[in-house]
């Protein structure tokens, strides 16, 4: 597959978590990857919407699903999903990692803060 500008298939995930609710406690429902440097951010259901942010701050028109069992990559300019390359390993958080996550920090009525 030729390379595609704002994909870097060599750049590993950032972690198992959304960065900025790791940082701040925070928690989310699914997580997202930047196809581009890797940052880890939540979905927009979650209450940080941090991937869509990280990809209006920065830039980077990418992300692919963090989540087992998908791999679907999303374009943020023409709003519409694709089949992208294999990124580098891993290409979800771990399986026994919990949705939402992570589970000390998820409230009892998680399902009313969602977006």
């Amino acid at each position: 597959m030729a390379e595609t500008p704002g994909i870097d298939v060599s750049v590993p995930p950032s972690g198992p978590g959304c960065v900025e609710c790791d940082a701040a406690g925070g928690w989310w429902l699914h997580l997202r990857r930047c196809a581009q440097c890797g940052h880890i951010g939540c979905c927009d259901n979650s209450p940080g919407r941090h991937a869509t942010a990280h990809a209006h701050s920065t830039g980077h028109p990418f992300i692919r699903s963090f989540e087992p069992g998908e791999d679907w990559f999303w374009d943020y300019r023409s709003s519409t999903y694709f089949r992208g390359p294999e990124l580098a390993p891993p290409a979800y958080h771990p399986k026994d990692q919990p949705v939402p996550g992570p589970a000390s920090r998820v409230p009892v009525d998680w399902e009313d803060r969602l977006h």
